[in-house]
């Protein structure tokens, strides 16, 4: 799916980044959130790109650079990026063919 139909679901935005920087092996919260949600993206149809790198449980690395960048606001950025996620995958699971 191109960045630009996935923009069109809640949470596309996020997922177009995630990808695009992963390709660039770029570790933005983007990526690292679309590494959190890989399982559930791949079982989507996405192909997710395997990150040597990146420590897992990718959820640690995602809240880490969350935490060093606003300390006071890393559990509530947290969440909302999780439910945005999880709005993204939702939205994709009512398009796909039963």
């Amino acid at each position: 799916m191109a960045s630009e139909d996935l923009r069109k679901y809640p949470g596309g935005d996020l997922v177009a980044q995630g990808l695009d920087d992963l390709s660039r092996h770029l570790y933005s919260e983007e990526a690292l959130l679309v590494l959190v949600a890989g399982p559930r993206l791949t079982g989507l149809g996405f192909s997710i790109p395997v990150v040597d790198d990146v420590p897992e449980p990718y959820e640690h690395a995602l809240y880490s650079l969350i935490e060093a960048e606003s300390p006071k606001r890393a559990h509530a950025a947290y969440n909302a990026l999780i439910r945005r996620i999880v709005s993204f995958a939702q939205a994709n699971d009512s398009r796909k063919p039963q």
